[in-house]
This record gives structure tokens, C-alpha cells and sequence, in this order.
């Protein structure tokens, strides 16, 4: 296995011997450059797997100019800052300019070694689908390549020629308006509106105006004629989100849609031609509903022509890579280049259960970028609810032996050392899992122990 090398950059000779001798005692290769000119040549040379630099140096190259060389030149290099000035400004700038930590002299030397080690789990994620895979120019937008995504693919390049009735399934989350969006934009109604309309989120007259339309006076509120959605559509598509939601009455009419391929507005008796391909979608099964007579068994037969099943992520797992990937791309800001996802932080990701599916996990990576430090993604970005999942609750300590701990008239101190030691203990040395045990943060931990000379 390859030594890690780490590149101490300070114009100070002694601070550089101090940290290249912490470095050499961790088992790292480590070595020193007194100037950012100095540290070019070094990563020129040899590229390190971690820098650690000093801010503010006498030479014409400080700290956040090489910061800023080495993120466009090494942008997956990790650079942890080390400033003796420290400040809100220089902070926000180092973290904004990409750096992957940024700590004060001065400083704790464990809490650096523990810093360097993270950075050093650093691992690029994969990168999202290129847009010359012929499965992800078959549904632009959808990202995966398990075998149950390329089976959705296949589906969705079988059915998007054809004007046949469509029924999408799958939880919430999952991606379903993404598929019917790609079976509308790879069939010939490409050209005409593709109208989304959540069926659950309106109520029952309200949505029937929705769909149908109504005439000048149907209602209170009604002052002018309006088209529907299917009108609207013309020879496009209606997607029908939530389908399984619709009232009784209503189905009657989506029903007529269906067989007539006409609709009536409300408050109006003539006919308006309806063209549009419809389909649905729904995160509960149509099938049981009809059994349970909440759905219309017609309207079901009328809909599910085709039907296409959309697998949870967590069924899926291997995709999350790639999800991860294109949603870091997606939602890092202008032209910046996207963070980077640390090996551990992509485990955790990976063993997560994704109760709330592609969405969830946008969602969780938008948040992680929006209080990531810098071009990195780790496992302490992501939430805590996540994290907690992966790894269990926290251990349950076992019972302390009151004789042994308040042996010898012992001080504050003294309870305190033999409390960590009983948690670590508890914990397996698990430092995660007893920081949680004691409320505290990992860095609090780390205080504690150096203060007790505890080895962790």
C-alpha cells in the first residue's frame, strides 16, 4: 500500500520540521517547501496527497495564492489552511476559494493529524452519466445504469413512438414525472406542451376546471371562458400526477377522455376535442384500490395499457454515485467546479435506507453543499439523521461500578478521566459513537483526551 504524502508549506524552519516529524510519526511522507514558489515546483515534481499551508508568508506567493493555483491546476488536491491571523474574512475566503479546512495557530496537533487523515479519505465521486450514454440520451434527465434503471430505459425508448395510455408506478420520489417527461420528449409529440398536473394537490371541482376548463359563469369567480389543460395540451401530453387521488366523479369524466377523446368544460355542454396522450402516475397501487372500489376498475383497464415501474433507490444503491455526482454538478453554483464526495461520506450514502428516494437525496446533497467547507463533501456534511441510521444509536453504556469509580476520594478531574475511559470502553473506542454518548463534538473529544492523556 503507498505511503500518503503531505506537503507542509511555511516560511517558518521550525514550524515545517515540527509538523513534517507529527507527519513521519503517523507513518505519512512528508516534506516541507518555505514558500508557495517553492511548493509549485514540489507538486510540479511529485503531486502530494495533502497540503498543509501556512496563510501568510514573506514571499511573493502566500497561502490563498497557491490555494487558488493548486484548486485550478489539482482541483481534487486537498489544501488545509493554517494561519496564526485568524479571522471570519481570511476564513470565508479560504473555505470559499476551496479549501478543506482551515484551523488557527495555534493549534492543536492531534485535531491537525485527525484533519489531514480525513482529507486524505478523500476519493473524487464518479462522474455523472456523460451525455454521449446512449441510456442517458434515451432518458436526458434520469440518472443510473443498475440493471433495473436500464430496464426503464428500455421501456421508455419501446413505448414513446406509440399514443397508447401510460401508467407510471413507484414511491414518492422515485422520478416519475422525469420518465414521462422522457417518453414525451423521444416521441413525435416533442413539438407540442407536455402539462403536468398533481391531482392530489387540487380539490375535486378545482381540478376538474383544471383538466376540462370552464365557461363564463360556471362558478362564482368564473368572469371569462378558459381552456383546460387538455386543450391546452393539443396533440401533446397530459400527465396526470397522482392519479390514484381523483374522486369517483371525476374518473367518470377522465374516463370519457379516454374512450371519446373529447372533453366537456364545466358549465357547458358541447364537446371539446381532446388528442393529447395521457399519462399517469401514482405511488400507491391502482390495483388494490380498485379492489377496495376507491378507483374505477374502467378507467384502471383505459389507463394501464403500458405500465412502467419506477424501483426505490434503495434498491438501486449503485446508482447513488452517479445521483450524487450529477446533483453536486447540478446545484454548485455558476461555473464553479462541483465538491468532491470523501470515500466515507459515499458509504454512508450508500447504506442509507433513502425513504424518500432521488428526492431525498437532492435534497440531503443540496443541503451538504450549502455547509460543505470548501471543494469536499464529507461524512460530517451530511445529516445527522442519516449519519445516525448507518451507524446505529449510540452504544448503551454498561453500568459503572460505583466502588471502583469513587475509589481513593477522587477529584473532578480524576471522575471525569475514569468517565471518558468507561465510554470509550462502552464504545469500543468508537470516537463517533462515544462523542454522541457524551453530547459532545469529535474536536471537544479529542481536547479531552489530550487534556487526560488518553490515547484514542
Amino acid at each position: 500500500m503507498r505511503t500518503p504524502r503531505i506537503t507542509v508549506v511555511d516560511d517558518d524552519l521550525v514550524t515545517c520540521e515540527l509538523l513534517c516529524e507529527v507527519f513521519t510519526q503517523e507513518g505519512f511522507a512528508a516534506e516541507s517547501a518555505r514558500s508557495g514558489e517553492a511548493a509549485l515546483e514540489t507538486i510540479a515534481a511529485c503531486p502530494p496527497d495533502v497540503i498543509v499551508s501556512d496563510i501568510r508568508m514573506k514571499t511573493t506567493l502566500d497561502g490563498l495564492a497557491l490555494l487558488n493555483r493548486v484548486r485550478r491546476d489539482h482541483p481534487d488536491m486537498p489544501v488545509v489552511i493554517v494561519t496564526a491571523f485568524g479571522s471570519i474574512d481570511t476564513a470565508i475566503r479560504a473555505m470559499k476559494e476551496g479549501a478543506f479546512d482551515y484551523i488557527s495557530k495555534p493549534f492543536d496537533l492531534q485535531a491537525l493529524v485527525a484533519t489531514v487523515k480525513r482529507a486524505l479519505a478523500i476519493q473524487p465521486a464518479p462522474a455523472a452519466c456523460p451525455v454521449d450514454d446512449p441510456a442517458a440520451d434515451v432518458a436526458r434527465g434520469i440518472v443510473g445504469r443498475s440493471p433495473a434503471m436500464l430496464e426503464v430505459y428500455k421501456m421508455v425508448a419501446r413505448v414513446a413512438d406509440a399514443s397508447a395510455a401510460v401508467v407510471i408506478t413507484g414511491e414518492s420520489g422515485t422520478g416519475k414525472e422525469l420518465v414521462a417527461r422522457a417518453i414525451h420528449r423521444h416521441g413525435p409529440r416533442h413539438e407540442h406542451p407536455f402539462i403536468a398536473v398533481n391531482c392530489g394537490a387540487l380539490a375535486d371541482t378545482l381540478l376538474e376546471s383544471e383538466l376540462f376548463g370552464h365557461v363564463k359563469g360556471a362558478f362564482t369567480g368564473a368572469i371569462a371562458n378558459r381552456r383546460g389543460i387538455f386543450a391546452e395540451a393539443g396533440e401533446g401530453t397530459v400527465f396526470l400526477d397522482e392519479a390514484g387521488e381523483t374522486s369517483p366523479a371525476l374518473q367518470v369524466k377522465l374516463l370519457r377522455v379516454l374512450q371519446e377523446r373529447e372533453v366537456v368544460p364545466v358549465g357547458s355542454h358541447v364537446p371539446v376535442p381532446a388528442r393529447a396522450r395521457v399519462i399517469a402516475a401514482s405511488n400507491t397501487d391502482l390495483e388494490q384500490l380498485v379492489r377496495s372500489g376507491a378507483f374505477r376498475r374502467d378507467l384502471f383497464y383505459r389507463l394501464n395499457v403500458i405500465t412502467i415501474h419506477l424501483p426505490p433507490l434503495r434498491e438501486r444503491a449503485d446508482d447513488i454515485p452517479l445521483l450524487a455526482a450529477h446533483f453536486t454538478r447540478k446545484h454548485t453554483p455558476g461555473h464553479a467546479a462541483p465538491p468532491f464526495l470523501s470515500e466515507s461520506a459515499m458509504r454512508v450514502l450508500q447504506a442509507y435506507a433513502w425513504p424518500g428516494n432521488v428526492r431525498e437525496l437532492e435534497n440531503t446533497i443540496e443541503r451538504a453543499l450549502a455547509l460543505s467547507r470548501g471543494g469536499y463533501l464529507t461524512e460530517d456534511d451530511l445529516p445527522a439523521h442519516i449519519r445516525s441510521a448507518v451507524s446505529g444509536p449510540p452504544a448503551e453504556a454498561a453500568p459503572l461500578d460505583p466502588a471502583a469509580f469513587f475509589a481513593g476520594l477522587p477529584t473532578i478531574d480524576d471522575m471525569d478521566r475514569r468517565y471518558l475511559l468507561h465510554i470509550l470502553q462502552a464504545t469500543d473506542g468508537n470516537r463517533k459513537r462515544a462523542a454522541e454518548v457524551l453530547g459532545i463534538n469529535r474536536r471537544t473529544l479529542y481536547r479531552m483526551a489530550a487534556r487526560f492523556q488518553i490515547e484514542l
